[in-house]
This record gives structure tokens, sequence and C-alpha cells, in this order.
């Protein structure tokens, strides 16, 4: 097994039906465009609010990525 280097870069997702469906747009939207995704880290979640009724869930994740070595 060859050693491996991986890259961290934040992302937030948004959903307005639940956390778990922010952090698969996420993901879902990350994939298309960036191979071997690895990891998924949650960092924050949080909601937006208004008129005093939750009406949107945030998750900021931390996604990991192997380098491509070319081997």
């Amino acid at each position: 097994m060859s050693d491996s280097v991986y890259r961290v870069t934040e992302v937030i997702g948004a959903s307005t039906e639940s956390w778990e469906a922010a952090a698969r747009n996420a993901v879902d939207t990350a994939a298309r465009t960036v191979r071997d995704l690895r990891i998924a880290e949650v960092v924050k979640q949080d909601v937006t609010i208004e008129n005093g009724s939750i009406t949107g869930y945030r998750v900021r994740l931390a996604l990991s990525f192997k380098y491509e070595t070319g081997d």
C-alpha cells in the first residue's frame, strides 16, 4: 500500500427539511466535481429562523478527498 495525501475543504449544505438532508445536498453537489471523496465531518450546524419558526437547516462539513498520484 502506498502512502496517500488528502485535502480537506469546507462546504456548507442547506435544506428546508433537516440537517441530514443539508449534509446530503453538500456531499452530492461536491461529488459532481470532486473525485474520491473519503470523509465528511460535521463542523457546525445551524438553523435559519423567520417569524419565530425554523425555516432552514445548514450544515458545515469538512470534506476530505484523496489526491491522485498518477500511479
